[in-house]
């Protein structure tokens, strides 16, 4: 079974179209290119990725895009296009023709409207999304996830991905509402979870006990079938890197069987973002 870290990035700072990417953050305030990542593959025995955009902006998707062709370790790209655009479901056709292109990604947890995924202008471009089989990565915070499950309900046909669990409030322990809305969610059919980016939610020097109760959780709402794992490199490196979160992953799905450690490590996210557009997932 192939491994796929199904959530990393790569940027460059002098894009400037990162704007919450500042010197504050100086453990990941420089470039980023798959060179830097290629060493913690080889180590996790990761054969292949999934390249997902930070920054709110066309031309940053190209740029991703051109990282992918270049490079077969790349399987997808989840990007980003103008959603509040007038001619939203125009530019989700242009970008569709792209076959590297496998998902779209608002950053829903930075607008400031909690009701935006609620719009009805996002009905023609989410619908063009499915046309294509073009999955919806939700980047929300946990006040989004009844907006969220109302969104999956409204688009059957949309495979959406609930990134970073949603991230839970796991610095503070408050994550009871949380527990509630992931469980509703959960019974939508058209969504999986994401099992990443719980490192840089927990309080700092967490250890895997700290995310024990938001994993367990997870598993016995989602099952392993609907579970990708994923590093959030090199976001990563604000809470312990790549090899910390990955053994704490490997600790934290000790007791399941082989065949769902490997869906969660690659299978799922084969299935979900690659079954039609990507590179194929076959050994070489």
């Amino acid at each position: 079974m192939m491994r796929i870290d199904a959530h990393h990035h790569v940027w460059r700072l002098s894009r400037a179209d990162y704007g919450w990417l500042t010197e504050n953050l100086a453990p990941i305030y420089r470039d980023f290119g798959l060179p830097d990542l290629m060493p913690h593959l080889a180590a996790a025995g990761i054969d292949g990725t999934i390249l997902v955009q930070a920054a709110p902006t066309e031309a940053e998707t190209a740029f991703l895009l051109d990282v992918a062709k270049g490079d077969d370790l790349v399987r997808g790209v989840v990007g980003w296009i103008d959603f509040d655009a007038d001619d939203a479901a125009a530019r989700v056709d242009a970008v569709a023709e792209r076959d590297l292109l496998v998902g779209l990604r608002p950053m829903v947890q930075d607008i400031a409207d909690d009701d935006w995924l609620l719009r009805e202008e996002l009905t023609a471009p989410l619908e063009a999304m499915a046309q294509y089989d073009l999955v919806f990565d939700a980047l929300v915070l946990p006040r989004h996830l009844p907006r969220l499950v109302e969104l999956v309900d409204r688009h059957p046909d949309l495979q959406f991905v609930l990134d970073h669990f949603g991230k839970p409030q796991l610095a503070s322990g408050d994550i009871a509402a949380w527990k509630d809305d992931v469980a509703t969610l959960a019974a939508r059919a058209n969504i999986v979870c994401k099992l990443s980016g719980l490192a840089t939610e927990a309080a700092p020097g967490w250890q895997v006990a700290d995310l024990r109760e938001a994993v367990d959780h997870v598993l016995a709402c989602f099952g392993p079938q609907r579970l990708l794992w994923g590093s959030d490199w090199p976001v990563v490196n604000l809470a312990g890197g790549y090899a910390q979160w990955f053994a704490a992953s490997e600790t934290l799905l000790a007791d399941l069987s082989s065949d769902a450690r490997d869906a969660i490590f690659g299978g799922n996210a084969a299935r979900v973002y690659l079954s039609s557009r990507g590179r194929p997932t076959s050994r070489k």
